[in-house]
């Protein structure tokens, strides 16, 4: 996806993966700076860590409490931080690692553009308290959800997230376990689902499938796991996470590039990546 973009764009750059160890994150980040690499995405259990570890964050970052795109920015002769993609080489000197958060965007768009899907004043259950329920979570709230319900495994976690919640956005109800009623959205966010023989995400003894609207599941690989399929069958409209996983590349692709991504060229690589 990020290749085809940057191809697209006519950029002489590479996107390359490296397999880091949490213990290891900051000097990664370092020896990425030291290198002059343009920027990084990062992935979990990256991004709550990296808030500590750049020198700048912005307030994507700061407003969601994670980092999953860092650019590097070089100061230039008049003294202004500018993106390495645009600098000379005499600017070179100073760099800086500047943090951001692309997923609770990302998120938003596909809600919007896959499901037709409006938060303000709607009903939502959460399935997850991991790093992309909590996102997804804390985005719906800001967004104006008028109700969310938040289903962990452990319990405490999702508790947690429910008190920010009620502290920062106070106008949302929040609430931890299974709602009664309908739903306009159930947004799943666990890994139940990435393998065949995974437990089924959703208690349906207590939350009956056909309640809920609209069905989001953030996993993209299989394209359409137990949970849409048993969905789509009672009705619901579904759909995967390739669209927040898209949206959160082509930012990050903008972030470095101080350009438009060329999306379409990013979907279709993407597709073809993860469906063939």
């Amino acid at each position: 996806m990020q290749n085809a973009g940057i191809a697209a764009l006519g950029l002489d750059w590479r996107y390359t993966a490296f397999e880091v160890h949490p213990d290891h994150l900051a000097a990664a980040i370092a020896g990425a700076k030291a290198m002059r690499f343009i920027g990084l995405n990062l992935t979990l259990p990256h991004k709550l860590l990296a808030v500590g570890m750049v020198d700048e964050l912005d307030a994507s970052a700061k407003m969601w409490g994670a980092v999953n795109t860092i650019r590097f920015e070089a100061l230039d002769g008049a003294g202004q931080w500018v993106p390495l993609s645009d600098a000379g080489t005499d600017d070179c000197a100073t760099v800086r690692a500047h943090g951001f958060n692309t997923d609770a965007d990302a998120i938003a768009r596909a809600l919007h553009e896959d499901l037709h899907f409006r938060a303000s004043g709607a009903r939502v259950l959460v399935l997850g308290a991991g790093g992309a329920g909590r996102t997804a979570a804390l985005k719906l709230a800001s967004d104006g959800v008028a109700e969310l319900f938040i289903v962990n495994r452990t319990a405490s976690k999702a508790e947690e997230i429910a008190a920010e919640i009620r502290q920062r956005f106070p106008q949302t109800t929040v609430a931890t376990g299974y709602p009664l009623g309908p739903v306009d959205l159930l947004l799943h966010a666990t890994s139940l689902g990435l393998e065949a023989g995974d437990a089924f995400p959703l208690d349906k003894a207590r939350f009956a499938i056909t309640r809920a609207r609209a069905v989001y599941d953030v996993i993209y690989r299989p394209a359409e796991t137990a949970l849409l399929r048993t969905a789509k069958t009672s009705g619901c409209r579904v759909a995967n996470g390739l669209g927040m996983l898209l949206h959160q590349g082509a930012r990050a692709l903008e972030i470095w590039a101080s350009r438009p991504a060329p999306v379409e060229a990013m979907r279709k690589a993407l597709k073809e990546e993860l469906y063939g």
